[in-house]
């Protein structure tokens, strides 16, 4: 079989097992890109998260010998949920980001790759094939932007023109040599309503991420939030998704092609006083599915206990203060402190000053004085 031939055959076997989008890259070095990343790197832009030398990100022949090409595929999500809970004066709820609705994309994106990793072994005896999703060396976003997936805006997304910038992206590098498809133009034009929405100035200019103030980011680091985010991230617990939800390819974009991408809404939206005390097995069992998981619940509960103070929320005081006591984690403890004065109650501050008096951490002090400051800011 030519390689023409199996590259059709491969687009329809990609449409029968549910790829809503694939496309064909070469796979040569990725050379503005390894600019960039020495740019970034010098610019301290950079997460942390991301795995490989600039070397290994940017060259596909070092991940797989010989690689000649690349394909992209790409999977549409929900950008609304149905039948969303509300959030109420009793029960506030905090929210996942729309990326981790659902079943961990990761799995359902490396099954459809590992599907046509054998149907391209299955024709090409001689084929070899190399996946990965997210967390491999390759950049998604470079790869499916060379591969006519979509173009990359200004937000960092690709934005396809079926979908906007709601699709999980994955790749596949092959040593089949085939004929590769055409990158789309950029579309984002003059437009700046991802970067006029970053709250935190995250989006340096257009197409440049500082992954250091990208709430994104920040919400799955696990020590103490910075103190000039907190206000930033209202009811936000896993990710954030503003500079998507703004685009104007997303506007009428709400696809529901994966019965795995569907949101389970008490899952999606949780009620934020029950995080604060669920076990490792509960949270396992109720959050383990979702790609929002994956850092465990010592950032979850931190981010709820910071949408409590955001909130509010007089109805979460006592069970801020067990924590607060109780929490053999110095960050959790601080948290609560700050959002406890966040709270601003009589209780809350007498409270924090009954812990200060028994607490040893440095940092869980600290956290505890700014509470108290919140009793005479006049912005509280």
């Amino acid at each position: 079989m030519n390689t023409n031939q199996l590259r059709q055959e491969i687009i329809d076997y990609s449409k029968e097992i549910g790829v809503d989008k694939i496309g064909f890259a070469s796979a040569d070095v990725f050379a503005s890109l390894k600019d960039r990343l020495k740019r970034q790197q010098e610019l301290g832009y950079q997460s942390g998260f991301e795995k490989g030398s600039v070397a290994e990100r940017t060259e596909p022949d070092r991940l797989l010998p010989e690689a000649k090409s690349i394909l992209s595929i790409a999977l549409a999500y929900p950008s609304r949920m149905k039948d969303a809970p509300k959030s109420t004066r009793d029960e506030r709820r905090g929210i996942f980001c729309r990326a981790s609705w659902g079943v961990d994309y990761h799995k359902v994106l490396k099954e459809k790759l590992e599907k046509l990793a054998a149907f391209i072994e299955e024709h090409m005896s001689d084929a070899r094939t190399k996946l990965m999703v997210d967390t491999g060396e390759l950049s998604d976003r470079a790869v499916a932007e060379r591969a006519g997936i979509g173009f990359s805006g200004k937000n960092t997304s690709i934005i396809t023109p079926e979908f906007g910038s709601y699709v999980y992206l994955g790749e596949l590098i092959t040593n089949v040599p085939f004929v590769p498809d055409t990158p789309l133009e950029d579309g984002c034009g003059s437009c700046t309503k991802c970067l006029d929405a970053c709250p935190t100035g995250a989006l340096v200019q257009g197409g440049q991420l500082n992954a250091q103030r990208c709430l994104a980011f920040l919400t799955q680091t696990k020590d103490f939030m910075p103190d000039e985010f907190r206000p930033k991230m209202g009811n936000f617990i896993y990710g954030f998704d503003t500079c998507q939800a703004v685009c104007p390819y997303n506007k009428q974009v709400d696809v529901h092609n994966h019965p795995e991408f569907e949101p389970e809404p008490e899952v999606a939206k949780p009620k934020l006083k029950p995080m604060l005390r669920i076990s490792n097995r509960e949270f396992k069992e109720r959050f383990g599915h979702i790609a929002g998981s994956w850092r465990g619940k010592k950032p979850l509960q931190r981010n709820a206990l910071l949408a409590l103070g955001h909130y509010k929320d007089t109805t979460a005081v006592d069970d801020m203060i067990a924590v607060m006591t109780n929490d053999p984690r110095p960050v959790i403890r601080g948290t609560a402190a700050w959002s406890l004065g966040k709270i601003g109650t009589d209780e809350a501050f007498a409270a924090i000053r009954k812990a200060k008096d028994k607490e040893t951490d440095d940092d869980v002090l600290a956290e505890m004085e700014k509470g108290l400051g919140f009793a005479t800011s006049p912005t509280n």
